[in-house]
């Protein structure tokens, strides 16, 4: 499993509900099943939908929230990152997730599951995004589902 430094910023309102343990668990899963041995950082922001519609309509020119945005700070591909030089402490910087805490939670109240399994799943699908996965063919979007989904699975099964 690779060398992990995570970076929380959770905004004040949310910070009772969520668990960084479970946060940081779901980061090193999806690392570990996306087969990444290197060291690696990146920042996990909960946000609310407010910061979150900010960020999308700043950077993405879409006037409305989302559930989750990757903001990757390395050129990614699904087989590997690239990055122009090697930082000094060898460590990958992949970049910044934010997710909508009002989106995940509503999110799982239609799916009928617990916030924790949709915040983790949104984990997931921000790491995935921040190492180069997308989701616009439909055999990428299968190959995501399917590393969430085990992602999913492990935690649920080891708590």
């Amino acid at each position: 499993m690779s060398k992990l430094k995570l970076s929380f910023r959770i905004e004040k309102q949310f910070t009772a509900p969520v668990s960084r343990e479970r946060l940081r668990k779901a980061v090193a899963l999806t690392l570990s099943h996306a087969v990444i041995d290197k060291a690696v950082e990146l920042g996990l922001v909960i946000a609310s939908d407010k910061t979150v519609r900010d960020l999308n309509r700043k950077y993405r020119k879409i006037d409305s929230t989302t559930d989750v945005l990757a903001f990757a700070l390395t050129e990614a591909t699904a087989k590997g990152t690239r990055t122009f030089a090697a930082p000094p402490d060898n460590t990958i910087h992949l970049g910044e997730i934010i997710i909508s805490y009002p989106r995940a939670k509503r999110q799982a109240e239609e799916q009928k599951h617990s916030i924790e399994r949709e915040l983790a799943l949104l984990v997931a699908h921000g790491v995935l995004h921040l190492l180069g996965y997308d989701h616009i063919q439909a055999k990428d979007a299968k190959k995501m589902r399917d590393l969430e989904a085990r992602v999913l699975d492990k935690i649920e099964n080891t708590g």
